[in-house]
């Protein structure tokens, strides 16, 4: 029987001028057609522009062989290999948005199917491709901007790393070690708080003498960078001679009588596993290392799928009474409300940024609680072709590469997506995101003890008779229901049904005093004259009401 061939894809990440090629050369024993910056436009910028694709192969580890089970046509190498292999596909990533593609984009068709890695091991919704993450270090340069970057999105997609620290032979010869085991213990202290705790830091010098060098010049560190790649336990299928392939392997395949310029990038997938949408909706979770708020109307860099595209979006969280509730990660409820937000909710909330409509109702958010989970609505500038359950993030990538700051701005999970295009008109009015609404106004005077007439809640072109029906709360304790306008100014009749307590009638009729009018000198006569105090008390009126964001006739509603 012949050996079998399992790949290990690993993602080489890091910041621009790393060493990240250098790195997947001095690796690789086999190279694709566009490995190393084969195209001309790479060599041109000295930068890499696409992704590259290289392996190595080494013998299949014992454990790896138990783990696995026994072969299946899927794979079988084919012939003229004895010993089964390990091989490790190196995918050298290049500028930051690919960077993200790569990580979060072509594995989601392969995550939609669940496909087993091994004995109790399945990929999950929003995992992808990328089995290991090595993060290349300038070990002259430390932690770049996009190395933090980098780790960032590694603990949203991947589970393990390897830190590699490259160009070790730009070290003074004399201080060398001193200096790798100085930088080895900033990344261990880098990495405590993360999930990559007690990674492997590796040192290595990839291309000795830098790009120009001689390539007669032996790597440094290789054979052990190799020893620890060797230690990855999630396998899964490649492209190598199969009789078949699945989703995530890189597979070349000969078309005769075919012209390639004709050829666009696309996909290729399951029947139905993949979904154009124009919309969709989202879980929401705040990278902290994003300092800016997350405003509603914002528009971000959205990559889902195989796409990054812009996007506008509207921020939305349970209503503050279900804050602590689960969070659900695999569908989103259309017949539950929830509350706009004009910002998503965080412990570095800008004091002042929420409105005074919603402040009672994020008053929870002020005390120190805040939702379990907040979703988002993304309207894409273009639509997008992806899964659902699919991985989502958010970045502002036109921020300027070397400020001292996080792009990367959250992440999700793709719960809905909307693919009618007229999805405002279809879809929206089923997803019931309301505003709390709040007015104040004054009662002015007593009627009867069930009727008194109010003031300052609307302006004096308002349309009152939209809001007849609706309660009112009196500062007093008393609920009323605004019964009618009342005359031209903007002021209306509120009935009471359960009357005015006496307390309140007293705070509301004005006190009597006795007046003298005199004659002559003498006083002719004494009247009672009915004499507002000067500091009358006020009595205040609270109306509030919901109102539906996507409702299209713009109800009032109130609870009962």
């Amino acid at each position: 029987m012949a050996g079998r061939r399992v790949n290990v894809n690993v993602g080489v990440l890091g910041h621009i001028d790393s060493g990240k090629t250098a790195l997947a050369r001095a690796l690789s024993t086999t190279a694709s057609t566009a490995a190393f910056d084969k195209q001309p436009q790479s060599r041109e910028r000295g930068i890499t522009l696409d992704l590259g694709f290289s392996c190595f192969s080494v013998p299949l580890p014992a454990r790896l062989r138990l783990a696995i089970p026994a072969p299946d046509p899927a794979l079988e190498a084919g012939p003229g290999l004895s010993e089964s292999q390990l091989q490790v596909t190196l995918v050298d990533c290049p500028g930051h948005a690919s960077l993200i593609r790569t990580i979060i984009g072509d594995g989601d068709t392969r995550a939609q199917a669940g496909r087993a890695l091994g004995p109790g091991v399945t990929r999950h919704a929003g995992a992808q491709i990328i089995d290991l993450m090595m993060l290349v270090i300038d070990v002259t340069k430390g932690m770049q901007t996009q190395s933090a970057e980098c780790l960032v999105i590694g603990q949203i997609a991947c589970q393990k790393l390897i830190v590699v620290l490259n160009k070790v032979d730009l070290l003074a010869e004399g201080k060398r070690q001193a200096a790798i085991d100085k930088m080895t213990k900033k990344m261990q202290k880098t990495l405590e708080n993360t999930k990559f705790q007690g990674a492997p830091i590796i040192a290595v010098a990839a291309k000795p003498g830098g790009p120009e060098a001689p390539e007669t010049e032996a790597p440094q560190g290789i054979s052990e960078l190799i020893e620890v790649v060797k230690k990855v336990k999630s396998m899964q299928m490649f492209h190598m001679p199969v009789t078949s392939a699945m989703q995530g392997d890189r597979l070349g395949i000969c078309v005769t009588q075919f012209d390639p310029k004709l050829l666009e990038r696309g996909l290729v997938c399951a029947p139905e596993s993949l979904h154009t949408v124009h919309a969709a909706l989202i879980s929401v979770e705040k990278i902290p290392y994003f300092r800016a708020p997350l405003q509603t109307k914002a528009k971000f860099h959205i990559t889902v799928g195989h796409e990054t595209v812009m996007g506008r979006l509207m921020f939305f969280s349970p209503a503050p009474d279900s804050f602590d509730h689960e969070p659900v990660l695999d569908t989103f409820n259309f017949s539950k409300e929830y509350l706009f937000q004009e910002q998503y909710l965080c412990k570095d909330l800008v004091p002042g940024a929420v409105s005074s409509g919603q402040a009672s109702e994020v008053g929870q958010a002020a005390e120190g609680q805040y939702p379990r989970q907040q979703w988002a609505l993304v309207e894409f500038e273009k639509p997008v072709t992806c899964p659902r359950l699919c991985l989502v993030i958010g970045s502002r990538l036109d921020t300027d590469i070397h400020a001292n700051m996080c792009r990367l701005a959250f992440h999700g999970i793709l719960l809905h997506g909307l693919e009618d295009k007229n999805y405002a008109e279809s879809l929206l009015p089923r997803l019931r995101v309301y505003k709390l609404k709040h007015k104040h106004g004054l009662v002015e005077r007593v009627i009867d003890n069930y009727n008194v007439i109010g003031r300052s809640l609307f302006k004096k072109e308002t349309n009152i008779q939209l809001f007849v029906g609706l309660k009112v709360q009196l500062s007093t304790g008393e609920l009323g229901i605004i019964d009618s306008s009342f005359g031209q100014s903007g002021k209306f009749k509120i009935h009471i049904p359960g009357g005015l307590s006496p307390e309140s009638k007293k705070i509301l009729t004005p006190s009597l005093k006795k007046r003298s009018r005199a004659s002559g000198g003498e006083i002719a006569k004494q009247e009672e004259v009915v004499e507002r105090p000067e500091t009358t008390q006020h009595v205040t009126l609270n109306l509030s009401f919901k109102r539906y964001v996507f409702d299209t006739h713009k109800r009032m509603v109130q609870s009962p």
